[in-house]
């Protein structure tokens, strides 16, 4: 089958091995996307090598799901270890993570995943639609994380794919939300949802009750710290290769909570999809063949691109 692998460098195979695992189903991926933790991995984060890839759409190809239309949540845990029993499944020590930890991933012709793994695409979603399920699932899972009311002060940092998904799922919380970017252009998408936001973030100091870092970048966490008033909490939704040097006195003085909100859950995510509760149409950049997924990925770095998905 034709695959996107990483091994040091981007290459696309045109004969890599069909997955064939024991217990698992197989998926025919109709579309995947490239997303920022693609091309942090490209950087060295996390040491993957193999196929790229983990938000996908696709059609199970056997097992009792056999032509549904799809889409995985990205953890395949053992369901046996003390982790698991707890019901923190995606933090299972044993996990297998699609594209990013010894799993291939979604930027190839085919995929496997366990059943329990997959969701069926309502039928009003499109395809371009569906990819945007686990990002849109990792935005539903700060609501899980924390409770925020309509009285509460919120900024979001970032205007990249997940700082608009966050966004728009918190503006359903009736929340005062104010976004903080650096593209007019990818602004604009929120700004016709009536969402405030600014390019100039230097006059805000310490207001907000939540401020969500999704930067991916050393500075969007350290404009997180200063805009979060004294014991606020601080989200952190974005990874990214490399080390940065952190004072923590002020998170002690100030009493600031951090959370880390990483993966989270797909049937929410894909009934605010089924009920055009969030838009990810204006959220799409290009899309290009599988043969040309090379320099699709290239595109997907480039300034200004938001969404870019590859059809296969």
């Amino acid at each position: 089958m034709q695959a996107l692998v990483f091994d040091g460098e981007l290459v696309l195979k045109h004969d890599y091995p069909k997955p064939n695992r024991v217990d698992e189903v197989l998926v025919r991926v109709l579309r995947a996307g490239i997303c920022n933790t693609d091309v942090e991995i490209v950087k060295g984060y996390m040491g993957y090598h193999g196929v790229l890839g983990h938000e996908f759409v696709g059609v199970v190809q056997d097992g009792e799901m056999r032509g549904a239309r799809v889409v995985g949540e990205i953890n395949a845990y053992d369901e046996t270890c003390p982790t698991c029993l707890r019901g923190d499944v995606t933090h299972c020590p044993n996990r297998t993570t699609l594209g990013i930890v010894n799993r291939d991933g979604a930027l190839a012709e085919y995929l496997a995943l366990p059943a329990r793994n997959l969701h069926r695409v309502p039928d009003s979603v499109t395809d371009a639609q569906a990819v945007f399920t686990e990002p849109l699932a990792a935005a539903c899972e700060i609501t899980d994380r924390i409770h925020i009311r309509p009285t509460d002060h919120v900024c979001v940092i970032g205007d990249g794919k997940l700082g608009l998904l966050c966004a728009q799922v918190l503006r359903l919380t009736g929340c005062d939300l104010l976004v903080v970017g650096r593209h007019a252009d990818k602004l604009a998408i929120l700004q016709r949802q009536s969402i405030r936001v600014t390019t100039d973030a230097s006059s805000i100091h310490r207001q907000f009750d939540f401020v969500v870092d999704c930067t991916g970048h050393a500075s969007g966490f350290e404009l997180a710290r200063r805009l979060t008033r004294p014991r606020g909490t601080l989200v952190l939704k974005s990874t990214f290769h490399g080390g940065q040097e952190t004072a923590f006195a002020p998170f002690v003085i100030d009493e600031i909570s951090i959370i880390g909100s990483r993966c989270g859950p797909f049937e929410p995510a894909l009934r605010l999809l089924d009920k055009k509760l969030v838009d990810v149409d204006a959220m799409m950049s290009e899309e290009f063949p599988i043969e040309q997924s090379v320099e699709a990925f290239q595109h997907a770095i480039a300034p200004g691109v938001i969404k870019v998905q590859v059809v296969m």
